[in-house]
């Protein structure tokens, strides 16, 4: 058992501790969300130099469970939690990849793409999901009263909840606004058998009713108002600095819906920094869709203020979310980080991720946000084009096929196709192929 120490502790400073182990949600004292603190000072009886060796001799390896881009960094995430509860499918150690042909369109030739996506279940979310179904994992091995863990999602928690739980065992509850994720998101936690429960709502309402059951402790509650998820999806930052091998990139662009992500990236940065791993903080950008961008409004207001929004119907269904759990919590790393916000339409998202498939990606339209975003930065100055940016790309294209055919069929509502790509339907006949071949030829030499 390790002796280093993590607990849950209200993000307000609240002086009440409680243990990991503990079914809580909110301070009892501001109702303030929770998040988990690690003991740092006891964290630097290992040097910077000797974590970074520790961390690059785990790295993809399959030692149980440390070949995990999360169970890897163990010590920074749960310290204490035994190996043999750790529900682990070899999540993490995704691909950071140079974007060169799209970065060259653009202008800026130092950009890279997080695909978090490349993963278990499509998408960034295994890397909180393990974290936190290990966790209950162990609580339930230790006679804890939890008889099901349970969600509200727009796809990709549903799917990584699902998977994790039905690998421990654990009966999982999903609820998901109906008709407003797509068939592939759907199909993932129906096959893990979770009880999926389709209600005529959309994100934020299912949120509300998920709060309301795991009232009950004996249903515990998976959204990212749970810190042990940000526990999970910090190592997003501690691994692409390694893969860069210990630089700080000079931005990292994040999808924006629920806001858990900029938390968690922004907390992985700030422990290196702590840790003496870096010596300095990248810049953070977060990309909102135009129809559901309560972030961006405050950011054009310095976040003096901050209002929901009703969120309208967007490509980008998995951050269609009005009401963000974790709003201060990423307003927080954003001031700290000298952070921005920025918006991408409907046209703009789909244009982007079209365009950057064209470069050899396949992304889903939240990873088109975060593209839209950067590009609109870039053209304004605010990312200057000699910058090294990572983009986050939070889930898997594939898991989006049928919005990508709409858009090259013409079939996306309210949207221009500017890079449709059709096929060709030609008859059986040797010339006729030919030909098509060599016309084809010839627009890619004009263009």
């Amino acid at each position: 058992m390790s002796s280093y120490q993590a607990w849950f502790q209200c993000i307000n400073g609240c002086e009440q501790r409680f243990s990991l182990f503990d079914v809580i949600y909110r301070c009892p004292q501001c109702g303030d969300l929770l998040d988990v603190v690690h003991d740092v000072e006891a964290l630097k009886d290992r040097s910077a130099a000797a974590w970074i060796n520790l961390f690059e001799e785990r790295m993809r390896r399959n030692t149980w469970p440390y070949g995990s881009g999360v169970w890897g960094k163990k010590e920074w995430v749960i310290p204490f939690l035994r190996d043999e509860n750790i529900v682990s499918m070899y999540e993490g150690g995704s691909n950071l990849f140079w974007a060169e042909r799209y970065g060259k369109q653009v202008g800026v030739e130092n950009l890279w793409v997080k695909l978090c996506g490349n993963s278990h279940t499509g998408s960034f979310k295994d890397l909180g999901m393990t974290v936190l179904v290990s966790v209950v994992k162990q609580m339930i091995a230790e006679r804890r009263p939890i008889h099901a863990v349970a969600c509200a999602s727009t796809g990709d928690t549903s799917a990584a909840l699902a998977a994790y739980c039905a690998a421990a065992g654990i009966p999982a509850i999903v609820l998901l606004p109906r008709n407003k994720v797509s068939p592939a998101q759907l199909v993932q936690p129906l096959a893990n058998g979770a009880l999926v429960l389709s209600l005529d709502t959309d994100f934020d309402g299912c949120m509300k009713i998920v709060q309301a059951i795991t009232a009950d402790n004996t249903i515990y509650l998976a959204n990212s108002m749970n810190s042990l998820r940000i526990e999970g999806q910090k190592t997003v930052a501690i691994e692409l600095v390694q893969q860069f091998d210990w630089e700080v990139p000079d931005w990292v662009v994040i999808p924006g819906g629920n806001l858990g992500n900029v938390s968690a990236l922004g907390k992985g940065f700030l422990m290196m920094l702590a840790l003496g791993l870096i010596q300095k903080l990248p810049r953070i950008a977060v990309a909102q869709a135009q129809n559901a961008n309560p972030l961006y409004r405050s950011f054009q207001k310095g976040f003096r203020e901050f209002h929901p929004v009703t969120a309208k119907k967007t490509l980008a269904s998995a951050i269609q979310i009005g009401d963000p759990v974790s709003v201060k919590r990423a307003i927080r790393i954003l001031q700290r980080f000298d952070g921005v916000v920025e918006q991408a339409s409907e046209q703009e998202l789909a244009d982007e991720a079209a365009r950057a498939d064209r470069t050899g990606m396949f992304n889903c339209p939240h990873t088109g946000v975060a593209l839209a975003a950067f590009k609109k930065l870039v053209d304004r100055g605010v990312i200057a084009r000699q910058s090294r940016v990572v983009v986050i790309s939070t889930a898997h294209g594939l898991k989006f096929a049928e919005q990508k055919a709409a858009y090259h069929l013409g079939e996306l509502d309210e949207v221009r196709s500017v890079h449709q790509n059709l096929p060709l339907e030609l008859a059986a006949d040797l010339d006729t192929v030919k030909d098509a071949i060599r016309s084809h030829a010839d627009r890619l030499a004009a263009a």
